[in-house]
């Protein structure tokens, strides 16, 4: 098992890796490890750098822009029996397929959650892969969290729009409720505890309860009351529906743009 490239998504694959202990030998491709990556190859947890053979399974780990950069050192790792899972941004499974010599090939997009075993990565798969190279795809992808998948590639855009971008869209919005309290005369340190706390706490309400995100907007609002208020400026026609949408499609649309650059 070969990861190529060990940042953020990597990095939390590999944890998974070692916390199931694994049969199989972990080779990490980094130029640049990091502490962490460099203590397991100290423990003998894995090989770091090794001299390149073709490997059982390379995971491609590395940002979009820089595959063309790493493609012809990362094909070293690939032989005729080699699954290459990517989880890149944006490269399509038939550029990952040209560039490493390999039809066999998944294409996987996860999202930083996943750095705590929260995520979720839904893939895609190359025509004529065997039901267990699926499944060995959903086990290696599985210490990120929940893993949905194959779908259809064409997908893949809307996929990373949405999911793979989407803890940011949070992130943004427990900022700017913190911000927006402080507007109103709350304290800076409140302002941000009380914001964070609260969109911590409604997304593990919404991760332990059965009903919909609708329906547990609609239990807590109260006709005529301050969350109505509020509701009727974000939902209105110019509001949070419609700026989502637009960024959902700015997203989907840089996705088909790194396509185009990868060729």
């Amino acid at each position: 098992l070969v990861l190529f490239g060990a940042g953020r998504m990597g990095a939390a694959l590999a944890r998974g890796w070692l916390k199931a202990k694994p049969k199989r030998v972990i080779t990490v491709a980094e130029p640049n490890p990091t502490e962490e990556v460099l203590a397991w190859a100290e423990a003998g947890k894995v090989r770091l750098n090794a001299v390149p053979a073709p490997a059982g399974i390379l995971v491609i780990a590395v940002k979009p822009q820089a595959f063309a950069g790493i493609a012809e050192a990362a094909s070293a790792f690939v032989g005729p029996k080699t699954l290459v899972v990517s989880i890149m941004a944006g490269v399509r499974i038939a550029q990952i397929s040209r560039r490493l010599g390999t039809p066999r090939v998944v294409r996987a997009m996860p999202n930083t959650p996943g750095a705590i075993g929260q995520g979720i990565t839904v893939f895609s798969a190359a025509p004529g892969l065997a039901a267990t190279e699926l499944e060995s795809t959903r086990g290696l992808l599985a210490p990120l969290g929940d893993v949905h998948g194959p779908v259809d590639e064409q997908m893949m855009s809307a996929v990373t729009a949405l999911s793979g971008s989407g803890p940011a869209y949070l992130f943004l919005l427990a900022e700017t409720m913190a911000e927006a309290g402080e507007a109103e005369g709350l304290p800076h340190e409140l302002a941000q505890r009380l914001a964070r706390r609260t969109v911590e706490g409604a997304a593990a309400l919404m991760a332990a309860s059965p009903d919909s995100p609708e329906s547990l907007r609609r239990a807590v609002t109260s006709p005529g009351g301050t969350t109505q208020a509020a509701l009727d400026i974000l939902m209105d026609t110019g509001g949070m529906p419609r700026l989502l949408r637009d960024a959902l499609r700015a997203a989907a649309t840089r996705d088909r743009q790194l396509s185009k650059e990868a060729d």
